[in-house]
């Protein structure tokens, strides 16, 4: 079982002169969950390398169980210090891909021509693909093979408007991920602001917000098992 996890390189929030990037929870607890259960991981970013952090995600108040044994393991940290190049990447090569969100993917997955037809390659094979919290994002152009909309006529989630909201972010970013995932013709529905929400729509599994990471990323584990 081989993994792609893929990352984002954009690291500033707009023009509000602050740091933005992939949001650690959403890195470290699917991470561990794919690797516990056995999945050989590779990450890949658009640029390669040491992708950009969020730095709120490494505050204190932000840490939980997988991202402090992320920080107590050198080989995770070698690896995503390491990121191979998206564009290298092939759908063949792997079994599922899973991203993982952050505010950066808004700015640079959403309008990657890799990081399309990587995902459009994965869902016309039947593989499994995750995405989780602001990473719904990078479907915006992505599309089946019909030409329309991936998410079209499919249940899916990703951050809140009421969320984006909350961390005064609605007029900063370069679009909703829930206003996207609504006009492409997604069927969105979302749970309880901050409360872990999931959906698996045939291979396609989304999750709301930080809380959701793990649960996305079991629920891919699920896809790989039937």
């Amino acid at each position: 079982m081989k993994i792609l996890m893929v990352l984002t390189s954009h690291d500033q929030l707009g023009d509000t002169g602050r740091k933005t990037g992939f949001w650690l929870e959403e890195f470290a607890a699917p991470y561990y969950a794919l690797k516990d259960a056995g999945a050989e991981i590779v990450i890949a970013s658009p640029k390669g390398g040491q992708p950009p952090l969020d730095p709120k995600s490494d505050a204190e108040d932000a840490q939980t169980d997988d991202t402090r044994r992320f920080r107590e393991d050198p080989e995770a940290q070698q690896a995503l210090g390491a990121t191979h190049r998206l564009g290298e990447m092939k759908a063949a090569d792997f079994d599922a891909v899973f991203y993982p969100g952050g505010h950066g993917p808004l700015w640079d997955l959403a309008t990657d021509p890799a990081s399309i037809s990587l995902i459009e390659a994965f869902a016309r094979t039947g593989k499994p693909t995750g995405f989780v919290c602001h990473a719904p994002g990078v479907l915006k152009a992505v599309k089946s093979e019909d030409g329309e909309p991936l998410v079209k006529g499919r249940k899916v989630t990703g951050f809140t408007n009421s969320e984006e909201e909350a961390v005064g972010l609605t007029q900063v970013v370069p679009f909703l991920v829930e206003d996207m995932l609504k006009a492409n013709g997604g069927r969105y529905s979302k749970g309880a602001d901050w409360a872990s929400h999931v959906l698996t729509d045939g291979t396609l599994v989304t999750g709301q917000n930080p809380a959701s990471s793990r649960e996305a990323a079991q629920a891919l584990l699920g896809l790989l098992k039937t």
